[in-house]
């Protein structure tokens, strides 16, 4: 029985980073080939990044991929490394972009993979399932590939598929079974979302049974824009035993030898199973040989907590978009209050202190126990802390405009996001806003002043769990012999914007505990009013919820982006009208 030795790559491309990423490639195969790899693979559309969004309909950012990808081949021979077999991803076409409804049939842009070898592109395939939901519109940018490709590697038939080609039952996997495939390898640039690697490892065993083959899944990590990937790359056999599997949110060489069935010769009068045809090609039998007497073990790395899982997504989207977009340092309120320590705290793990600006922007209503927590958690983490006090604007505002209630509350909000966008021009910082997912789900904020902000760490994280997060990483911190960086007293005390004279989030809102579930029905699962009744809501409560929240539909619009944690993200996930006269509660 063949053994081929799989190193699969997971690694952080960046999103038109062509010459970049095949830097990238160039030396992870390296790092594979030292360690006697026999066979490399690359994550989905690893060449331009993922996801490419418009940018696939620009012919010269298509064009680029192409050149890059026959040119990486021929960097790799020239490396040393044509020998070593590389899958990768990248953008393909056949002909120009197409938009236009009268679009010719079969013809557009690719999400498309293709095996390296020998200084040339030997193979390719097409993604055949394209996903069009969530956050993908993929069907709006790709034609589907209907060929399975199979290449003979080592004496083993390896098929070659494509991120959802997994996610769906038939097709490429079912194709792979009538080809007689040892070995099915699936490159994949999928999302993280909270408990997600849960159903990963049960799925990739169904699609294990249903080709009757080996699965290689390798997944790219990093962050995009809103979207984080969590890696979790792994290997199960034909069995669906789990053999190798690699940790979460880092860059990581997960190589594994495996053994594997010999290539079959193919069915006289093979042409087509499953409406797709079977296409085969052949790397030369003779591949780098494995060191003699080792036995590569990938090992398997064990699920975490849900809390250190959030933290660690929430972490990586944070640093990679502020690194990958260049900004020397960010900038956030502190107002000693959970969300914005939360958020500071983050901020100090992404970065790191000495680029993280905290500043108290303390007016006449600030409790002194929020102006001294915030500078405590300036002490614990040993972040940049500025104090800047608002009064003295708003006073000026106060004297000119005749204004009260809630618009002054507004105006002290608004007068702080002034402050944060001047230090942000002034010093070339970005600014983090702190709101949580509940008070973006009912609209409680203030547009253009707590809202303020190029990006959102935790816009996607519902207020109860910002609790959880809080506890969970100061416990972490005290497990480590570390300070924790979260003062105790912005957990336990009660929630406040701190606007107006005893103010408390109790007042305008139901308690978090109440209110998050309800939150949750709505918006992550899509109940309608009956639903979160009959569940066991109080109506009138469900009533007023839901009132806010179809309401704040325009400032959730005008919301900065932020990291992707759950199934139904404000912006990439739920995409509702403004203009809306739909009522869940008549």
């Amino acid at each position: 029985m063949p053994t081929l030795r799989l190193a699969l790559c997971q690694v952080d491309p960046t999103v038109g980073d062509i010459a970049g990423n095949a830097d990238l490639v160039r030396a992870w195969t390296r790092k594979a080939a030292d360690a006697g790899a026999q066979l490399a693979l690359f994550p989905e559309l690893m060449l331009t990044g993922y996801p490419v969004e418009d940018l696939v309909f620009r012919r010269s950012f298509v064009a680029a991929s192409r050149a890059a990808l026959h040119r990486l081949a021929a960097d790799l021979a020239a490396d040393g490394l044509g020998d070593l077999p590389v899958l990768v991803g990248y953008l393909d076409a056949d002909g120009p972009p197409q938009v236009s409804a009268d679009a010719e049939p079969g013809k557009g842009a690719r999400n498309a993979a293709a095996l390296l070898h020998g200084g040339a592109v030997v193979a390719t395939y097409f993604k055949h399932h394209l996903p069009n939901y969530g956050v993908f519109d993929e069907d709006r940018y790709f034609v589907s590939g209907d060929a399975l490709t199979v290449v003979r590697i080592g004496g083993v038939d390896v098929a070659l598929t494509i991120c959802e080609d997994l996610w769906q039952a038939g097709g490429p996997f079912a194709v792979a079974r009538h080809a007689g495939v040892g070995l099915v390898l699936n490159i994949n640039g999928s999302p993280y979302e909270l408990n997600k690697d849960d159903i990963r490892l049960p799925l990739v065993r169904r699609r294990a049974a249903e080709a009757g083959a080996a699965i290689a899944y390798v997944n790219m990590v990093g962050g995009q824009d809103e979207l984080v990937y969590d890696g979790d790359s792994m290997i199960v056999d034909a069995t669906g035993t789990l053999l190798a599997r690699a940790p979460q949110f880092v860059e990581h060489l997960l190589v594994h030898d495996v053994d594997l069935p010999p290539a079959k010769e193919p069915v006289d009068g093979e042409q087509a199973a499953g409406g797709m045809r079977i296409v085969r090609a052949k790397v030369s039998d003779i591949l780098p040989p494995a060191p003699v007497g080792e036995v590569a073990v990938g090992g398997i790395i064990a699920p975490v907590a849900d809390e250190a899982e959030v933290w660690q997504a929430l972490v990586v989207g944070l640093r990679d978009y502020v690194n990958k977009n260049r900004f020397p340092s960010v900038v956030l309120g502190l107002s000693g209050g959970i969300d914005s320590a939360v958020v500071a705290a983050l901020a100090v793990d992404a970065l790191g202190p000495d680029r993280v600006v905290g500043v108290s922007l303390p007016s006449q209503h600030s409790s002194e126990h929020s102006r001294a927590d915030a500078e405590e958690l300036a002490k614990r983490t040993g972040l940049d802390f500025r104090i800047e006090p608002i009064q003295p604007m708003v006073d000026t505002f106060l004297a000119n405009m005749s204004l009260s209630g809630v618009t002054v509350e507004n105006l002290q909000a608004r007068v702080r996001g002034v402050i944060l966008m001047a230090l942000s021009n002034q010093e070339g910082h970005l600014v983090l806003t702190t709101g949580n997912k509940s008070e973006l789900a009912v609209g409680y904020s203030t547009l253009y002043g707590d809202s303020v902000g190029g990006y959102n760490p935790v816009k996607d994280v519902w207020k109860t769990l910002i609790w959880r997060l809080a506890k969970w990483r100061n416990a972490d911190a005290e497990r480590r012999g570390e300070t924790p960086p979260i003062p105790e007293s912005s957990i336990g005390k009660p929630p406040s914007a701190e606007l107006s004279p005893g103010q408390l989030d109790s007042d305008s809102l139901p308690e978090y505990d109440v209110l998050d579930p309800i939150l949750i029905g709505y918006v992550d699962g899509d109940l309608g009013r009956e639903g979160l009744v009959a569940s066991g809501h109080d109506p009138a409560i469900v009533d007023r919820v839901l009132r806010m929240v179809d309401t704040a539909e325009y400032k959730r619009r005008q919301s900065a982006p932020g990291t992707k944690i759950s199934i139904k993200a404000f912006g990439r996930d739920r995409r509702l009208p403004i203009t809306n006269r739909w009522r869940e509660d008549g």
